[in-house]
């Protein structure tokens, strides 16, 4: 113990607060502080995501418009997921849909699914290994069809600025199941400006669409705010299974970097949205790309859980 201090949380530790007024009333959040200048806000009624991510004090991550929505003002047609979509530092998306609405072996899918509006359950948190660990489970499971459950796992380093989301999904129920996720994760001011380093070391970029295959040259180039600006993807692949992006920002003298194994997450997706207001850089890791689960499907990249299997992915996020 230190003897300096009379609690812990006089340096570190985990606050649970509770959001008052607007949309957001009654929302649970777990505020994460290391002692070395992190915090990592967890949205336990929205996946077990993460809100926002500030260092020493410097806002990390994107926040939209809508700002915080309670789920149960979640709509599940078509687009309406952006009414609810707060972005923050990590929005989930799936686990029965990503990207684009469809409809694909009967079922209508909405953009983006579901997941991200799903409260967490059996929550809990603890010190262990020199490590804050927030334990959670967030359960896509109903009568007469799907059922996924998703077991995650927030590790924040207590010697150093870098934390760790640990994913288990699992088939619990007695059929095969398709299933797409997507790490959101978004960048935003000022972290991210027209002055921002962003490097993505993959072997090859392919434009989503003909509108940002008109801009390809430019993917790592970051600008101003613009009116009417027009979001533009691209879709990287890595040479090996050591996935990683970073973005810096040389006035503020600092940065962060991504890594994951892009064997697993193999549909990395760079989302440059330079729009006024709506100005944010999203840096996405999946197993799928946003393209709607009809589309995965034709082109054999869908992935399937067979009943009673497991699949375990983890990304790690340093801060410099």
């Amino acid at each position: 113990m230190n003897p300096y201090i009379g609690c812990e949380s006089q340096l570190y530790g985990i606050e649970e607060h509770r959001l008052v007024g607007g949309k957001g009333d009654g929302m649970r959040l777990l505020q994460v502080r290391n002692g070395h200048g992190m915090e990592v806000t967890v949205s336990l009624d929205r996946c077990c995501d993460i809100s926002r991510l500030t260092y020493d004090g410097v806002n990390m991550n994107y926040f939209s418009p809508c700002g915080y929505v309670a789920p149960s003002y979640y709509q599940p047609t078509g687009t309406d997921w952006l009414k609810s979509f707060t972005a923050g530092f990590l929005t989930t998306c799936g686990l029965n849909a990503v990207g684009s609405p469809c409809e694909d072996d009967g079922e209508v899918l909405p953009l983006h699914g579901s997941i991200a509006n799903t409260p967490a359950s059996d929550v809990c948190w603890y010190e262990e290994n020199g490590e804050l660990v927030v334990r959670a489970i967030i359960r896509d499971e109903q009568i007469f069809g799907r059922k996924l459950r998703l077991y995650r796992r927030i590790h924040v380093s207590l010697q150093e600025n870098t934390f760790r989301i640990c994913d288990t999904i699992e088939n619990t129920g007695d059929r095969q199941e398709p299933f797409e996720i997507l790490y959101h994760m978004n960048m935003g001011y000022p972290l991210l400006d027209e002055d921002s380093v962003v490097t993505i070391p993959s072997e090859s970029v392919l434009p989503r669409d003909d509108h940002a295959a008109q801009d390809i040259a430019n993917w790592m180039h970051m600008e101003k705010p613009q009116a009417g600006y027009q979001e533009r993807c691209y879709y990287h692949k890595f040479p090996d299974a050591n996935g990683n992006a970073s973005i810096y920002q040389p006035k503020l003298k600092k940065g962060l970097t991504i890594s994951f194994d892009a064997g697993l997450l193999d549909g990395f997706v760079e989302w440059k949205m330079m729009g006024v207001r709506d100005y944010v850089l999203g840096l996405e890791c999946g197993n799928c790309y946003p393209d709607g689960r009809d589309v995965m499907r034709k082109t054999g990249m869908l992935k399937f859980l067979n009943p009673g299997e497991t699949i375990q992915y983890e990304v790690t996020i340093d801060l410099r």
